[in-house]
């Protein structure tokens, strides 16, 4: 019989499996994307993903302060990707 924590271990290296898998795609998607948009998509998938992967990270190790810093990447990703799209659809950031 298994217990909560080997289920929840196991759960947790499942999540970071198709993390690192949904990220090198993501690379992958960023490197041979056609069109701009594509590329900005694909970046930001990528930024979603690591955000996933500091988030398993921070359950595995039973450490609060990831969540935190998962607060912060999706904030960076978050004006980043706003940022660079502006930046390709008219060429400035700044009006």
């Amino acid at each position: 019989m298994t217990t909560a924590t080997e289920v929840l271990d196991i759960a947790l290296a499942i999540a970071f499996g198709a993390l690192v898998l949904g990220q090198i795609l993501s690379m992958v998607r960023l490197v041979m994307g056609p069109t701009p948009g594509d590329r900005i998509l694909a970046l930001d998938t990528m930024v979603i993903n690591a955000l996933g992967l500091v988030i398993v990270l921070g359950l595995q190790l039973g450490v609060q302060i990831y969540f935190e810093v998962a607060l912060l990447i999706a904030m960076l990703g978050f004006v980043s990707t706003v940022a660079l799209a502006r930046f390709i659809l008219r060429g400035d950031i700044i009006e």
